[in-house]
């Protein structure tokens, strides 16, 4: 066991540190520290240290396969004022794993005596033997045995190691090797196989340092690099081809459509200017508020619809992405990718409201994505920091041994297992291997034993921890004993949890105590898979359930990460988990792009990644800060009550802002470039210094010239690791240079080399940076990672980037790139709303207001970000207009005095243009009438419920600093949970439906008032009743949804819903007649003429 520092690495350069601290990690997780000699007296499983031995070329080999295995199968820990420990797991979960890229995987044991440690393994999981008299050693005694005195246990004999030449430079035209008369013993690990073993095939194919066509060579024309550049097409000199298009709405639709948005702009002005100048003398006060109401109606929806003048769509070419960057050739003979890497981010917080089986069919389905196996890592954020979480991700990489080349092997899509399985038809379909009913019966019984094994987690860790506490307790009692203490005084042990390999868990545990407590817990870090080989390891048939023999069994790497927690401070939630995220990645992996998903979002599209790469990768793309993929949902009810699947905003709202400066951010599914992550702004040819060229790597000051090295600590933490990862990742993520007319991009070639190993002191670095005091005196959260301060923490990290000048790209895939879940209850759904608004009106009130933007934001997208705080204010207007068409028929009064024809021809006409656009817009969004009308139904619904409440909470912490929170007070479920709709029907009571339940239940008793007095009226006024009533049954129609959510299943309203409506009806009512007690009268009537007076 090995206490590394938990200061961050001042050290640029690879390696460990010479100094360690030796420990060992006693049966309660406790440790002890201890000298080297007692170490090594005590022997056994407290042997196990750590012993950073510098990168040398005489250990380099196997020495680097031992650090990279101690680091994948080590549970890292850290935190304030604590060294980051290395806890060395031999069993991670209780099942049986197998996949050598896993912690915890089966291998043979050292034959070292007292060690029971296991033997270094490859890429397949075999051991490697560094001694030729076949002696096997673990880890960490090769590395004592080459520090004291470099001879094997066995033969006594010194080790003779392989030695690594310098990594091949993969941008030249040709890669260079050495000629045949090379000693082969110092043969560079390019021309080893995945074996690790001579590969002839490539030693034939050598010719004097250049790569021939087949075993023919290039003859040397006088050029060092072997003529190369003779008798091949330079990439320089290919016609340039875009990754991407965009695709311009036909002018048939969009040139009437920009028409009527002005057309009816006119209408209005027209329309507003006449009731202005005609005011209802008999009743001022009703057409004030009329009028103030549709002045603001007027004022957003031009808000709404300006932005929507320029709507665009895209298209990507992804065979031509293969033929640009994986494609063979004499320059790239193995084929291997220039694609750069990529880091995918899912976030999860608690396991009893995220089911964590959900959670890792998410995972299984990032796993076996199809990009390029060695550039993506994947990383899961575990906020609650819970075993369970944590053994259900190990089980899913356990599975994904089984899954991923599955998927591969018969082209599965999707390849989240539990939608796969659930899928109806055929899925024999465009199948063309003739196992494959035989593969997929296997695998679906596999998976059903795993979905058993995760589901009953909860229940095994339960039950283990509980097996151990009373060990615990026996131990203690028998202490207590054998010292003579009294014995009938209780005894008192922690109640812990515990590992799989019987030590405590570092996270919260299932009783909190100290330090192991929700918002109370070290930070924890495991590398689950570590990092794969950079050649494909291809499968047998032998060795596993399933014969992979043309498969590349190659795992992405995956980490769990957990951060920590301390009471004091403000962890800022998600947007806090996400920049923990983003320092360990760039620490870990760096990948120059980042995929963000919730847990419950998974990739429905195995090629997404590489269609939003098209955009990243094509010429101008280094000005894209990130590509936002639509959101598409599963298990809404086929009607959507309540708009669940948000068409209009995604595939009206998103697409026209596209063809501006670029959609928002909206929280999931979106793949950012982690350099405009770091708060600079788009690299600008015209402002980088003079005189330096545009295709190498640059200095983060050369983009920021008031950034120096002094102030990186102060703007991104004191880690040099993270430092120096900065200009890495910018200078990967640019497209590559491969024509003249690309100014500013990465030589062609580069991103072939394989990436560096894993060592101890990396991953402790990452361990620090993801510690509770980093961020103190930084601007993270400010101007740098996910911007803290707002519940919609993703609309202002979005915004702060368009206002530094990036612009967004909006990617509509032909087969969705994810899908997730939605809430469908009525209740859900609203909460839901409410948060989306509370931070709208938040972001008003705060410096993130678009009003304040720079002049970097494009003039409609700053409407759009305006509209965006703007529309909860909405529903104050729309509140009272949804009132007036009752307070109209109470009254016997209408907004207008008269019905004037020109009053009834604009409001025609603006009827008509609104029509209109709906017609048109429906036609180049792709949106249904059906979901249209559903937008607009549940735009009222929550405008009078959710809205309002967001703005009343947002002015009450914003003048008197007070929170309100509405929260869930009575349930009431349903009859059928079998249904997989049940969740629609159930009713469950929230203060967020007061005032629609008000407006529904004082418009129903407007109209039957109205009515019943315009019956027993001696001259009925029909045109005023009529007036009234059209308007009150606009309001009831677009509140239908909510009144049949109300009602349940089969009409079964909960009685505190028909107290309340009776309630509010009446109290209005009395209310009504108190204040204008001679509204009901008729003119007919006081003049004594009979018929019906109301009260």
């Amino acid at each position: 066991m090995a206490s590394l520092t938990n200061q961050p690495s001042k050290k640029g350069g690879k390696g460990g540190s010479s100094g360690v601290k030796f420990a060992r990690r006693t049966s309660s997780g406790k440790y002890v520290s201890l000298s080297k000699e007692e170490m090594e007296m005590e022997g056994g499983d407290q042997s196990n240290y750590t012993v950073h031995i510098p990168a040398t070329p005489d250990n380099q080999p196997v020495a680097a396969k031992a650090e990279e295995q101690y680091v994948s199968n080590s549970l890292f820990t850290g935190g304030f004022n604590s060294a980051t420990r290395a806890h060395l797991m031999d069993k991670v979960i209780d099942s049986q794993v197998s996949h050598p890229q896993m912690a915890g995987c089966k291998g043979s044991s050292c034959a070292m005596p007292a060690c029971d440690g296991k033997v270094i393994k490859d890429e397949r999981g075999e051991d490697v033997i560094p001694c030729e008299c076949q002696y096997k050693i673990c880890r960490d005694c090769y590395m004592d045995a080459q520090k004291d005195s470099g001879l094997c246990p066995g033969c006594k004999e010194p080790y003779k190691t392989d030695c690594d030449d310098e990594i091949p430079n993969y941008a030249s035209g040709a890669l260079p090797l050495p000629g045949p008369d090379k000693d082969p013993t110092q043969m560079s690990m390019m021309k080893r196989n995945q074996n690790g073993e001579f590969d002839h095939n490539k030693w034939l194919s050598e010719t004097q340092g250049t790569y021939g066509h087949g075993n023919a060579y290039w003859p040397e024309d006088g050029d060092e690099n072997g003529g190369m550049h003779q008798g091949m097409l330079e990439s320089s000199d290919r016609p340039w081809r875009p990754l991407s298009r965009v695709i311009d709405v036909p002018n048939s639709i969009i040139s009437p459509y920009r028409l009527l948005i002005v057309l009816r702009f006119i209408i209005m002005c027209f329309f507003l200017t006449w009731r202005v100048r005609h005011p209802n003398e008999d009743a001022v006060w009703l057409w004030f508020m009329s009028v103030v109401c549709e002045l603001w109606f007027a004022f957003s929806w031009i808000l709404d619809q300006v932005p929507k003048i320029h709507p665009i769509s895209r298209s990507t070419d992804l065979p031509l992405l293969r033929d640009k960057f994986e494609a063979h050739s004499p320059a790239n003979p193995t084929g291997r990718s220039d694609l750069p890497g990529m880091d995918l981010f899912v976030s999860t917080a608690d396991p009893e409201k995220e089911p964590p089986l959900v959670t890792a069919n998410t995972i299984l389905s990032i796993l076996a994505v199809e990009y390029p196996v060695e550039k993506l890592a994947c990383y899961v954020s575990d906020d609650g920091g819970a075993l369970l979480n944590f053994e259900a991700m190990a089980e899913a990489c356990s599975f994904a041994d089984l899954w991923v080349p599955f998927c591969k092997k018969h082209d599965i899509e999707p390849r989240n297992p539990e939608t796969y399985f659930s899928l109806k038809g055929d899925p024999t379909k465009n199948k063309r291997r003739v196992d494959f009913v035989k593969d997929r019966r296997r695998v679906k019984r596999e998976y059903d034993e795993f979905k058993v094994r995760v589901n009953g987690l909860g229940d095994s860790i339960r039950r283990r921890s509980e097996a151990f506490n009373a060990r615990e307790e026996m131990k203690m009692f028998k202490h207590m004993r054998e010292s003579g203490a009294d014995t009938l005084e209780p005894v008192k042990v922690t109640k812990a949890t515990w590992m799989a390999d019987g030590t405590h868990w570092p996270g919260t545990w299932a009783v909190p105590s100290r330090e192991h407590a929700k918002g109370d817990h070290a930070g924890i870090l495991q590398v689950m898979l570590k990092p794969p080989s950079s050649d494909p390891l291809m499968g047998t048939s032998e060795d596993k359930i399933l014969d992979f023999s043309d498969v590349d069994i190659r795992l992405p790497m995956f980490v769990y990460m957990s951060r920590e927690k301390r009471p004091g401070y403000d962890h800022n939630k998600k947007a806090g988990a996400m920049n923990a995220l983003v320092r360990a990645s760039a620490i870990l992996s760096n990948g120059p792009f980042i995929l963000n998903l919730d847990c419950d979002h998974y990739i429905y599209n195995c090629n997404a990644v590489r269609e939003g790469m098209c955009f990243m990768m094509d010429r101008g793309g280094e000005d894209i800060c990130y590509i936002q993929f639509p959101q598409r949902f599963e298990g809404i009810d086929p009607s959507d009550r309540y708009a669940n699947h948000n068409t209009v905003f995604f595939d009206s709202n998103m697409r026209a802002l596209d063809g501006l400066q670029g959609p928002v951010y909206v929280g999931t599914g979106c793949m950012f470039r982690r350099f405009a992550l770091y708060g600079f702004e788009p690299p600008k040819l015209d402002k980088l210094p003079p005189n330096i060229d545009k295709t190498v790597e640059l200095k983060a000051s050369d983009f920021d010239p008031e950034l120096d090295v002094e102030l990186l600590p102060k703007r991104f933490g004191n880690s040099a690791l993270l430092a120096k990862s900065i200009p890495v990742a910018e200078f990967q993520g640019r497209p590559i240079a491969d024509h003249p007319a690309v100014k500013y991009g990465r030589p062609p070639g580069i991103l072939r080399a394989p990436r560096k190993p894993l060592d101890a002191t990396t991953v402790a670095e990452a361990v620090s940076v993801i510690s509770c005091w980093y961020e103190d005196k930084t601007e993270w959260g400010d101007r740098v990672g996910w911007i803290y301060g707002s519940v919609t923490e993703d609309v202002v990290t979005g915004y702060r980037m368009h206002n530094r000048g990036w612009r967004s790209v909006y990617c509509v895939t032909k087969r969705d790139a994810f899908r997730g879940s939605a809430p469908i209850n009525l209740t859900d759904r609203l909460h839901q709303v409410l948060r989306w608004a509370t931070g709208s009106v938040e972001i008003f009130f705060s410096r993130n207001n678009a009003i304040l933007a720079s002049t970097k934001l494009n003039v409609l997208q700053r409407l759009a970000y305006i509209n965006v705080g703007v529309y909860p204010f909405t529903s104050m207007f729309l509140i009272v207009y949804c009132f007036l068409p009752a307070l109209s028929l109470f009254s016997g009064y209408f907004i207008v005095q008269n019905l004037d024809i020109t009053f009834l021809v604009l409001l025609l006409s603006m009827s008509l243009c609104l029509i209109g656009l709906a017609i048109l817009e429906v036609k180049w969004s792709g949106v249904g009438l059906e979901e249209w009308w559903r937008n607009e139904q549940f735009w009222l619904i929550s405008g009078t419920s959710a809205h309002l409440a967001a703005v009343v909470q947002g002015l009450l912490k914003v003048i008197a600093g007070i929170e309100i929170s509405f929260t869930l007070t009575s349930k009431a479920a349903g009859d059928e949970n079998e249904d997989i709709y049940a969740e629609l029907y159930l009713v469950k009571w929230t203060s967020l439906m007061i005032p629609p339940i008000v407006i529904g239940m004082v418009n129903i008793i407007a109209i039957v008032v109205a009515f019943s007095r315009t019956i027993y009226e001696s001259v009925p006024q029909w045109s005023k009743f009529i007036g009234g009533a059209f308007f009150s049954f606009w309001v009831l129609a677009h509140l239908y949804p909510f009144a049949k959510g109300l009602m349940g299943r089969r009409g079964k309203t909960p009685t505190i819903v028909i107290v309340w409506s009776g309630l509010i009806a009446i109290t209005l009512s009395l209310l009504w007649v108190a204040i204008n007690p001679s509204a009901g009268e008729s003119p007919a009537a006081t003049s004594g003429g009979g018929g019906f007076s109301f009260p």
